[in-house]
């Protein structure tokens, strides 16, 4: 009987110390995405009120050394966080919008549109100028990913990256194509990072994306259907301020200001509201 209790007590400690690591190792990786946040010019850090990177990165799960991909880096403001916080031991990859999505705007020059696809090959030069760290980069797009690739990332970034997708989803399945480059590229139980504008789930009018926002519940629905479960979801980046109209596109908030031209007033009220309203969702590949 002494023996069956000592055993209970052994195992009791042993899940209390495990307990005791894992909020310690918590803990320390919250400093660390802190100190890859706080490194950054204060040009860059003004937009963090909006974007909570710290906080977003930690409910991503994101650890230090793993394998993340990032959709859509653009001029790679959370690519320098990312890479920081990774460091020499991760990898950190670019995945652009297939080559033949640009055009599909009809509003890009060609001389935009060339910019637009060099960035994919430029993207380890693009990270090398915010880190030294020595971290492995590589740069592909939704249609030309590596299948040595497969099974080996970690993480996906989907950070405001869904809506230009799904707005060319039924003409050229570009929702459906990165879903599943997505899933082909996490390992089993990797997960996906969705930060998003959201739209009112009562507008009925525009929901493809094309004013930059996407139902949450739709975002959801997409995922699920293309083998991903929702883990969790979060308030960190929503906004209330942020109320659309059924005609509303989310440029015209800052800090892009579209459509306000010299109007003081009008850029004083978008101001007043901020960065948009945004759903923030993790989900695992299943």
């Amino acid at each position: 009987m002494k023996k069956s209790i000592f055993k209970v007590a052994l195992i009791a400690s042993a899940i209390a110390l495990s307990g005791c690591a894992t909020a310690e190792k918590k803990s320390s990786y919250v400093q660390e995405i802190k100190a890859a946040v706080d490194a950054r010019s204060a040009e860059a850090k003004e937009r963090d009120v909006y974007r909570n990177p710290a906080k977003t990165l930690a409910f991503f799960r994101v650890e230090p050394g793993m394998t993340v991909a990032e959709a859509l880096p653009g001029g790679g403001w959370y690519s320098n966080i990312v890479a920081n916080y990774l460091g020499s031991e991760g990898k950190l990859y670019g995945i652009n919008y297939a080559d033949d999505m640009w055009p599909r705007f009809g509003f890009f020059s060609q001389e935009r549109i060339d910019d637009f696809v060099s960035r994919t090959d430029k993207f380890p030069s693009m990270v090398a100028e915010f880190t030294d760290n020595g971290i492995a980069t590589k740069g592909f797009t939704f249609a030309t990913m590596p299948e040595e690739l497969e099974g080996t990332v970690d993480r996906v970034l989907a950070i405001r990256a869904l809506h230009n997708l799904n707005r060319f989803e039924e003409d050229a399945g570009t929702m459906t194509q990165a879903l599943q480059v997505m899933h082909k590229l996490l390992k089993k139980g990797g997960m996906v990072g969705v930060v998003q504008h959201r739209l009112p789930e009562a507008s009925t009018t525009a929901t493809q994306g094309q004013r930059g926002y996407l139902k949450q519940s739709e975002v959801i629905t997409s995922f699920e259907n293309a083998g991903f479960e929702l883990v969790a979801t979060s308030e960190i980046n929503a906004n209330p301020k942020d109320k659309p109209s059924d005609s509303d596109i989310v440029w015209r908030l800052p800090p892009s200001y579209n459509g306000v031209g010299e109007d003081e007033a009008k850029r004083a009220a978008m101001t007043a509201i901020g960065e948009s309203d945004r759903m923030t969702l993790l989900f695992k590949k299943k």
